[in-house]
């Protein structure tokens, strides 16, 4: 018998911005239960290479544990 995935959260990803006036920047999305849209980050990156190095740094992690912890249920 096949055995059936546990539904899980989506990882945190990097995406180009938007918004108008921060064109040609990216951004940092972060799934959250309950919630249809992922919250951003506060910050805005030159790169999408330094979006993602951002995402695995202590300060990405602190961030997108922190947003999760307090938007959750």
């Amino acid at each position: 018998m096949a055995m059936k995935k546990k539904k899980e959260m989506p990882q945190p990803f990097a995406a180009a911005t938007k918004d108008q006036r921060f064109a040609g920047t990216f951004e940092v999305l972060v799934p959250v239960e309950g919630r249809v849209r992922p919250l951003r980050a506060a910050q805005n990156f030159p790169s999408l290479k330094a979006a993602e190095d951002w995402i695995h740094s202590p300060d990405g992690v602190d961030t997108i544990a922190r947003l999760v912890a307090e938007n959750a249920g």
